[in-house]
Formats: structure tokens, C-alpha cells, sequence
């Protein structure tokens, strides 16, 4: 009976939410133009609410010079001197759950083979992936994030601004990271959620999210799973996945919201908070673009290539304040919600004992790290 009483709460505590704060819509609410600092941290910033900000970097000067005819060259001429890291993966899956090596029946959290190469052969293979003719046997992205466009593309720096000045001034703070990200159709980035007010902003085709907000934590039944690492040979051109030893763990979101045709009832049993609850909100953010992405915010992202097999993107990672609304979800997500669910029924085990120390271990290094490693 308590069970059923913590539930029914947490229900309208996501169904008030959404009536009361975010609307009862899947739109993300655009923005003709930037907003005033004002504005932006009243409207958006303090009800912890996603905004898409239209025509915020036409005066970029990499929205002409990174994405005309000749944006490759341009590009890599000015990286023609400059090594950058790229993950390579099988299927354009990093940082995501995947059958472990050892059963099919059980999933891990595999990390990407991390591959030091020139940029203008990083953006080769990334274009390449985009052709449907490729026979390179890896899916290619540039996306090192931990403040990358300062350490691997500064060459670039004088293409976009070094923060978002209405941002900026909101936020009371610089962005403690810069990262650009180059990919293709290929690369998808599941469900996860970062500390930090994001700013992203879209240079050369798509990106399409999905986003839930904090209080919609359960319905993705994050749940602890053993941390593996991908490694590509060069020689063999195969891909080999490994467990991590020590065997770590890492907390991560369940839920794959487009499942595929052959699985897709089971999913759903699986995960009936996500997949009958309300639907997520959605929104394709294209050239020009800047999506105002919330600390704490779940989100999913797919994207679009432009007419030469590349979409880039470049982010502004600004501190959130650790506040209030942090330890309130840090009390919901506390909630043992799922519990009731009967996870086992349903062929989902269960390790309190690996729980609490990736919890503990996840809390010791948002503690020791001022620059933690999100996700795109």
C-alpha cells in the first residue's frame, strides 16, 4: 500500500510539473532572437526549462567558412598541423548499453576506442561514414569534449565567440568548457543527463533531441551496469569489447526510445513508464540554432548530415548552481519508484550492493572534478 501511495505522488508530482512549468505539449518553445540576460534567466534559466534561441550565430563566421563550398578545405587547412581525438565505434553507439562479451542476455556500458589521428583524416572517415558506399569498417566522432575546442581546435577560435554573452551575464560565470563535435547520421547518443546549463549550438545540419525533465528520472529506470571499453585494430579492422578491471560500474538510463521492430513489444513491457507515460519533448535543432539545455535534463540526441556527410556542433558547458532544486532531485531520485515495478519479474536483476558504490563513486568525482566528462 505504501508502494502504491509513493507512486501516486511521484505521478503528480510529474503531472504538476508539466501543467505548471512546462506545458502540456512535446513543443520546446522557440525564441525568434537571443534574449535578454533578464529574460533568459527568469523565463528559463531559474524554471530549469529548455529554449530552442533562433538566428543567435548567423554572425558567426563559421556558419559561411565551415559550411560553403570548400568548408572541408577550409577546415582542414586550418587543422592541417593539428592531431585530434576521435571514438570510433562498431555502429555509431558510444557510450551506450550493449550485449556483453561474454552473454547477449545481460547489457554493459561500452565506452568508444579513442583514436589519436591528423584532422583532416578524422574528417575524412567522419564524411565517409555519411556515404552509403563507405567500406571503412568504424563509425568516426569527433567528440572529446573536456573543453576539446580549446586544446585540439583552437585553430579555430576566431570562428565563433569564446561564450554566449547573454549567457554569460544570466549565468554570472564563463563556460567552464568549449566542445565541438563532428559526426554523421550514424552516431546516436542515448538517454543521459549532465550538471551543467548547457548552450548548443548547431553549425551544419540537424540534431533532433528528445528531452524529459529531472522529475521524470523513474520512468528511464536507470539502473548500474559493468563498465566495458571498445578497442579497434588497425591491423585485423575489427573491433574487440572488454569488461574494465577492476570491474566498475556505471549508472545509466535503460531506455532506448526507438527500439527496434523485433523487440519493440518487449521494451515496452520492460519500461511502461516510459513508454506509456507522456511523451517526451522533441525538437530539431538546425544551422543558426542554439538549444538552451538544462541541468539535469534527460536527453537523447539524433542527427542530420548536411549535403558533404557531416553535422557540427559546438557547446558551452556553464556551471549550474548546486542549489536547492539540485538536492530536491537528488530526494526524488532517491525514491526506490522502480522497486515496485518488480524489476526481476521482468528480467531485470538487481545489485543494491553495485548500486551504492557506483553512487558513491558517481558523488566522489562530481565532488573532486570542477570539469566532469558529460555526454553530447
Amino acid at each position: 500500500m505504501e508502494e502504491v501511495v509513493v507512486e501516486q505522488l511521484v505521478e503528480k508530482l510529474r503531472e504538476e510539473v508539466r501543467e505548471l512549468s512546462l506545458g502540456t505539449t512535446s513543443r520546446v518553445e522557440r525564441l525568434d532572437g537571443p534574449p535578454s540576460p533578464l529574460r533568459f534567466l527568469r523565463d528559463f534559466v531559474s524554471p530549469n526549462k529548455p529554449c530552442i534561441i533562433s538566428n543567435a550565430t548567423l554572425h558567426w563566421p563559421a556558419l559561411t567558412s565551415w559550411t560553403r563550398d570548400g568548408g572541408d578545405a577550409y577546415l582542414s587547412q586550418a587543422l592541417s598541423q593539428t592531431t585530434v581525438s576521435v571514438h570510433l565505434t562498431p555502429d555509431g553507439q558510444a557510450d551506450a548499453l550493449v550485449p556483453t562479451p561474454s552473454s547477449s542476455s545481460s547489457l554493459c556500458f561500452a565506452s568508444a576506442h579513442v583514436e589519436r589521428m591528423p584532422f583532416p583524416d578524422a574528417l575524412r572517415h567522419i564524411s565517409s561514414n555519411g556515404s552509403s558506399s563507405s567500406d571503412v569498417p568504424f563509425v568516426a566522432y569527433a567528440q572529446e569534449q573536456n573543453d576539446c575546442f580549446h586544446s585540439e581546435y583552437s585553430a579555430l577560435s576566431s570562428d565563433v565567440e569564446t561564450h554566449i554573452p547573454w549567457a554569460t551575464q544570466a549565468l554570472g560565470c564563463l563556460p567552464e568548457a568549449v566542445n565541438l563535435w563532428i559526426g554523421n547520421h550514424l552516431s546516436t547518443t542515448s538517454f543521459h543527463k549532465d550538471h551543467y546549463e548547457n548552450l548548443y549550438a548547431v553549425i551544419s545540419g540537424e540534431k533532433h533531441f528528445l528531452l524529459l525533465p529531472p522529475t521524470d528520472v523513474h520512468r528511464l529506470y536507470i539502473r548500474h551496469y559493468p563498465a566495458a571499453q571498445y578497442s579497434f585494430s588497425q591491423d585485423t579492422g575489427e573491433f574487440t569489447l572488454r569488461l574494465e578491471e577492476p570491474l566498475r560500474y556505471v549508472p545509466w538510463c535503460s531506455v532506448n526510445p526507438y527500439p527496434p521492430s523485433a523487440t519493440k513489444d518487449q521494451e515496452i513491457s520492460k519500461f511502461p513508464l516510459y513508454f506509456n507515460g507522456p511523451r517526451p519533448f522533441e525538437c530539431t535543432v538546425k544551422a543558426g540554432e542554439i538549444l538552451y539545455l538544462p541541468s539535469m535534463w534527460f536527453h537523447h540526441v539524433k542527427q542530420s548530415p548536411d549535403s558533404r556527410g557531416r553535422t557540427i556542433a559546438i557547446n558551452y558547458w556553464y556551471d549550474m548552481q548546486f542549489d536547492i532544486k539540485y538536492a530536491y532531485f537528488n530526494l526524488l531520485q532517491s525514491i526506490p519508484y522502480a522497486l515496485s515495478y518488480k524489476l526481476a519479474s521482468l528480467g531485470m536483476d538487481y545489485d543494491d550492493s553495485a548500486c551504492d558504490a557506483a553512487e558513491c563513486n558517481a558523488d566522489a568525482e562530481l565532488r573532486a572534478n570542477s570539469t566532469k566528462l558529460g555526454r553530447r
